[in-house]
């Protein structure tokens, strides 16, 4: 079947389970409605507006959601947004999200823009961690470069943390979970004088874990190869001074002291080598390492009122560093290695970002509405990776330089640093030709320049022959494109909103380690060299939304084609014991996405979501490749929902929660013709896996007394597989209980 035919064949679908199922239509908000006509605003286009009138794809979770859903980390919101999953891996700050196809492999930048209140989140190493005192999530899907520029080729993840006001108040829960394990929050708002407040919110986590590491060298260590031990705060600053003119300063801090690269490698000859679904081996590691990461942010936004418009300018600045240490491949016991000889590994990472946004807003009343901005970005970071030869006298962590430690002498060394400087102007603009039917038409431009300067001594360059091969070697690239947008969207009536678009997404290129190029074509790698390209993703999307049941029910739907060039695959390199990026030459991506939420009665609510996702891959110098799906896309995603409030009394409820997530079958990797134990001619996929969560609580005017369990079925899988059999387990179940106490 042709791409056309196959998304004909899907707007078909989409269409027929709207007329055929009204009241089951599907809906778009992770919002708890109540049992009037609740209307949802958001800032998904950066103006103000009700989530049923935006064109695109929206999930929205405000407070009362975020509360209901124990949403604490980015994983437990994706988890209820259909044809987005998220894929926690190897440390903290490795994780990759996907959005309708658009992946993030490792190294790579984020597949979709991350913004936290109005500071876009550069770094996807610190993207997953604690969410406190958050007022709303969005999760836009589709291309938004017009808008949030590169990085938003998937989408843009928007959240918002909860601004001080004028009254004195607050929260504190303290709660005890299964690891054993347990944690501490507070907020607090204080009014510090007239139109000056301040709002400070901290979380503390500390748990043993719920990963056994066998350990079978020293049988005498009792310790999980997960324990986490998190600090994360904020404190924030409003100052209004007149009516017209605010000041929002916000500081933050995440500290993380963790355990990183417990990773499972089957026998090389066990016919579960290369198998994603393959839970069978323990993890047994005699170097349990390190993982601490260190974020910092700061933020200040001004925003002046005038009469004909609204003047922003938003500045921000994060620094991020992080260092884990573990065993290394193939992650066995010390004395019983199938290589024949033991490793480790350390790896370091420092980032610093500086950005800056200036931006106009005309009124919102006006029949031609525009935003026009520009922005600027400038990153400092250095990367050290390495391994070590493991004498079984432990790991020790490596920064700056080779080691020196005759107890772990250094094997491999590849250190690079790196200067980025990025800026972009934008104009977005809307129009109302008549009562019912609105243009907007949007273009933003990106120029992404960096350079890269290769720190590895030349005792442990990956190459010693040509001039790539050398220490202090610099290389200057740059990245840029134009990405327009162009949306029509038309009301139907009050409570039915249909829209068609057309956008365009942006990733930049980036550098892999100096030398790499050579050893991957040796390899039989394509498209892997000492840099990676671009990618780009072309959508068309058609969609409805709309309310029913007065009000009490919202639902929405939509069907898209993208073609994207560029995308980006992940490369280990077992040869010189390096991790890559390479470029696949073209996808294609087609599908839809539906949601629905519903109060059915003024004590029983529901969400369903449901997305389906069909990758190709239709253009790559290996032939094997093409007709393959794309790597780490699910075919589809399932989520259902259901929340029952049961009113003992007038000031006491009882709350039960359950939340339903199927995450379909998934490839990891993409076919080679070439051998070698990190290729596979036919890559296995992951079965579905299947995730229930439950929450139950009483409640009254001022206390809260919750128990949950996440994974309360304990499905067993593996969060990820990479190519030559690594295989991360995902968290098992977990239960706990929290009191809550506000003021």
């Amino acid at each position: 079947m042709t791409g056309s035919k196959r998304f004909l064949g899907l707007l078909g679908v989409s269409a027929f389970a709207l007329l055929a199922s009204p009241g089951l239509a599907l809906a778009q908000t992770g919002d708890e409605p109540s049992a009037q006509s609740d209307e949802i605003v958001v800032t998904a286009r950066q103006r103000s507006e009700s989530l049923q009138d935006v064109p695109a794809q929206v999930t929205a979770f405000n407070a009362a959601a975020i509360e209901a859903r124990g949403i604490e980390r980015p994983a437990d919101f994706i988890a209820s947004v259909p044809n987005v999953t998220f894929v926690e891996t190897q440390n903290a700050g490795t994780s990759f999200l996907v959005i309708r196809g658009i992946s993030q492999a490792r190294n790579s930048e984020p597949s979709a823009a991350i913004v936290v209140d109005g500071v876009p989140m550069t770094q996807p190493a610190q993207f997953n961690q604690a969410l406190i005192d958050i007022e709303q999530i969005e999760v836009l899907k589709g291309p938004q470069g017009a808008l949030y520029g590169r990085n938003a080729i998937g989408g843009a993840i928007l959240i918002t943390t909860k601004r001080p006001g004028n009254e004195l108040g607050g929260r504190v829960s303290a709660g005890y979970e299964s690891g054993p394990g347990y944690q501490l929050q507070g907020t607090l708002n204080v009014p510090l004088a007239e139109n000056f407040w301040m709002r400070g919110a901290v979380s503390y986590f500390d748990t043993e874990g719920h990963l056994e590491n066998v350990n079978t060298v020293d049988a005498s260590a009792d310790e999980d190869a997960d324990p986490v031990e998190n600090l994360n705060a904020r404190l924030s600053f409003l100052y209004e001074p007149t009516s017209n003119f605010s000041v929002d300063l916000r500081f933050a801090a995440d500290n993380l002291d963790t355990r990183a690269l417990y990773f499972v490698v089957p026998d090389f000859s066990d016919p579960n080598f290369n198998n994603p679904n393959f839970t069978g081996r323990e993890i047994n590691l005699n170097n349990s390492g390190i993982n601490e990461r260190e974020i910092y942010d700061g933020a200040l936004k001004l925003t002046y009122e005038a009469g004909y418009g609204t003047y922003t300018s938003i500045t921000g600045y994060n620094s991020v560093e992080e260092i884990l240490t573990g065993d290394g491949y193939p992650f066995d016991p010390f004395g019983a290695s199938r290589v024949g000889f033991d490793f480790n590994q350390s790896q370091f990472l420092d980032v610093d970002t500086f950005t800056q946004e200036v931006r106009f807003t005309s009124p919102a009343d006006r029949k031609f509405r525009y935003i026009a901005g520009a922005q600027v970005f400038s990153t400092d970071r250095f990367i050290v990776t390495g391994n070590m030869i493991d004498t079984g006298a432990g790991v020790f962590p490596v920064r700056g330089a080779p080691s020196t430690n005759p107890a772990n002498p250094q094997l491999t060394y590849l250190a690079d640093s790196q200067e980025q400087f990025a800026w972009a102007a934008y104009l977005s603009t809307s129009t109302s030709l008549t009562d019912q039917l609105e243009l907007s038409l949007n273009a933003r431009y990106d120029h992404d320049e960096r350079e890269n300067t290769t720190d590895t001594p030349t005792a442990f360059l990956p190459c010693t022959v040509g001039p790539a091969c050398a220490t202090g070697l610099v290389r200057k690239e740059t990245w840029d494109d134009l990405q327009p947008q162009a949306i029509l969207r038309y009301e139907a009536t009050d409570d039915l909103n249909l829209y068609a678009s057309y956008s365009r997404g942006f990733r930049s290129g980036g550098f892999n380690q100096t030398g790499v190029g050579a050893v991957a074509t040796a390899s039989g790698f394509f498209n892997v060299g000492d840099t990676f390209d671009q990618e780009t993703a072309d959508t068309f999307e058609i969609g409805v939304k709309g309310g029913f049941l007065d009000g009490r029910a919202n639902f929405s739907a939509s069907a898209y084609r993208t073609k994207a060039e560029g995308t980006y695959y992940f490369v280990f390199l077992a040869a010189n014991s390096t991790q890559n990026l390479g470029n696949i030459d073209e996808v294609e991506y087609l599908g839809f996405d539906a949601e629905l939420n519903a109060r059915l009665t003024d004590n029983f609510q529901i969400n369903a979501g449901f997305g389906y996702t069909d990758s190709e891959i239709t253009k790559f110098p290996d032939p094997v490749v093409v007709g393959a799906k794309a790597p780490l896309v699910s075919d589809y995603t399932l989520n259902l929902g259901g929340q029952y409030t049961v009113p003992f009394t007038d000031t006491v409820d009882g709350i039960l929660r359950l939340d339903y997530n199927r995450i379909g079958d998934t490839v990891f990797t993409i076919p080679f013709s070439a051998p070698g134990l990190a290729l596979d001619a036919r890559p296995v996929e992951r079965d579905a896996v299947d995730l229930l969560d439950v929450r139950a609580s009483v409640r009254t005017t001022n206390w809260t007394f919750t128990a949950w369990s996440k994974n309360i079925l304990d499905t067993e899988y593996n969060s990820e597989y990479s190519p030559g059999g690594f295989l991360f387990k995902a968290q098992p179940m977990r239960w706990g209980v929290e009191l809550t106490r506000t003021f």
